[in-house]
């Protein structure tokens, strides 16, 4: 590399991430928030997880993303991020869920916004700026590794969560019919594929990881700046729509900021591992469902299925 070359490394990167985690953990504790489930939440997804990623994926030759004008495209990203997490998640989602009553209705409304919100409009951004949407929507079901990753991953992420999440119990305690369940457990994962996995995967990991990846030259800076600014983007809605019964709620911006940090920013990490050793957005969409599907279970149940 040429000396004058002033860009990051892996390990720069990686400094710059810990540092900022780190930061944010030490806050969390100094303010007499819960510090010690980020510890966990680092050490299983934002190393664990990622790392078994890594391995599983070890024959992957994953396909380059040509991004033509990556400061323009990257500059828009970003500021559309702004409106959207401010815009959208902190004021648009309360207005709907205070226009609409509980139910089934607001849940296909919620879906439908998210959909626009996450996938229709970055992407008619996108082709706005001259970009290519093909190579973001590649299944890639035919490359090595696949489905031994879809495999391996989801059969842990499922157990992980059925184990240190209180879901089952609550499934438990609602009593459903083997029949309903049969039915239902599978609808629930297609629902937060979409709702969760689709949105988020599309926006953070097809179109903003890569156009920093470009930017940046480096998939390390683009995989550790991309989990900081996921995490960031789930501030506004946590802040201004939560309450003290939702976990990282306070009345203080900056504990909620850690609490993101902290938190979610290695399951971004893991993620974002995923999709830059696969370029798959399927993997990622069903990877993530698998996360989200047993917490979401017994709210899906009360939904669509009240006995």
């Amino acid at each position: 590399m040429d000396s004058s070359d002033k860009r990051l490394g892996p390990f720069g990167y990686l400094t710059l991430y810990l540092f900022t985690w780190g930061g944010a953990v030490v806050y969390l504790r100094q303010t007499g928030a819960d510090w010690t489930f980020p510890l966990v939440s680092l050490g299983v997804f934002g190393l664990g997880l990622s790392l078994l990623t890594l391995v599983l994926t070890h024959w992957s030759n994953p396909p380059p993303v040509i991004v033509k004008r990556p400061a323009l495209e990257t500059g828009a990203i970003l500021a559309f991020l702004v409106v959207y997490a401010f815009g959208f998640l902190g004021w648009a989602m309360q207005a709907l869920q205070a226009a609409m009553p509980p139910g089934q209705g607001q849940e296909v409304a919620i879906l439908v916004v998210k959909l626009i919100a996450h996938v229709v409009l970055p992407a008619i951004l996108l082709v706005a700026l001259g970009a290519h949407l093909e190579p973001l929507l590649e299944t890639h079901l035919d490359r090595r590794g696949f489905w031994l990753t879809l495999s391996v991953l989801g059969i842990a992420l499922i157990g992980l969560l059925a184990v240190v999440s209180p879901s089952v119990h609550q499934i438990q305690d609602l009593k459903p019919k083997f029949s309903t369940l049969a039915w239902a457990a599978p609808m629930a994962f297609v629902w937060m594929a979409l709702e969760a996995g689709l949105t988020e995967e599309f926006l953070f990991r097809a179109v903003l990881q890569t156009r920093l990846a470009a930017l940046l030259k480096s998939e390390w800076g683009a995989l550790l700046i991309g989990a900081v600014l996921f995490a960031l983007a789930h501030f506004p809605g946590l802040y201004f729509r939560g309450d003290p019964g939702v976990d990282g709620y306070s009345t203080d911006p900056w504990q909620v900021i850690a609490f993101t940090i902290a938190t979610l920013s290695p399951l971004a990490i893991l993620f974002g591992t995923i999709w830059s050793r696969t370029r798959s957005l399927l993997l990622c969409v069903l990877l993530h469902a698998a996360v989200d599907v047993l917490p979401a279970l017994p709210d899906f149940l009360r939904i669509w299925a009240p006995q």
